[in-house]
Order: C-alpha cells, then structure tokens, then sequence
C-alpha cells in the first residue's frame, strides 16, 4: 500500500507504521518504535507532546460523566460505590485510548510533514 493511500486515521487506530501501515509503531505501550520493522521508517520524527492526553481527557470525561449520571437517574447508588465504578472505568478507558490516540497524531504528523517550529 503506498504511502497516499494509506488513511492516518485507520493507521493510528490499529497502532501501525504511517508511511507502510504494516509495522508496529510501539515498542512500548506509548513508547515509539526507533524504526519501523517493515519499511524502516526512522521515527526519530515522531512527537506527538500533550496533544493525546488532552483529546483523550476531552472524550472520555464526557462519557464518564453521562454513564454516571443516567445511572444516578436510573439506580439510586450511595456515593462510595459511584467512586467504586467510575474511577477505575476513568483509568481503564483512558490508558485504552491514549495509544490510538498517540499513534493517530504520529501519522497525521507524517502525512502532513509537521515538524517542530524553528526560529
């Protein structure tokens, strides 16, 4: 698949390499590969700084937020057990996320040449 043709959206989703789609881009659980083990991309190029923490806390605390509150409408539940569910459904969902979500910037950032400002 060559490089135009490959969605960055589709890529990130699955964690792959942007330019072959095929590699994996993790060597760690948010930790960029050095290379891609298909292609060889060098990913030195990748940063993706805050910017998948900040789209992942503005999904998730919205959700969080609407399951708790039609639960509270639908079940009366003491606040203790509502700290029970959601706080470890908060964790979970968000350590679920953030690796599409650093993945699918890495490949946005490849597809469009981004790199870092220089005066």
């Amino acid at each position: 698949m060559t490089s135009s043709r490959i969605n960055p959206f589709v890529v990130g989703l699955l964690c792959r390499c942007p330019r072959c789609g095929e590699g994996k881009l993790f060597s760690g659980y948010l930790k960029i590969a050095p290379t891609c083990s298909v292609c060889g991309l060098d990913l030195k190029f990748a940063d993706s700084g805050d910017g998948p923490a900040v789209f992942v806390i503005f999904l998730v605390s919205p959700i969080i937020i609407l399951l708790a509150v039609i639960t509270g409408a639908l079940v009366s539940l003491p606040p203790y057990v509502h700290l029970m569910l959601w706080i470890p459904a908060t964790i979970l969902l968000s350590l679920a996320l953030l690796p599409p979500f650093k993945a699918t910037l890495v490949a946005l950032q490849y597809r469009h040449d981004a790199h870092e400002g220089h005066q």
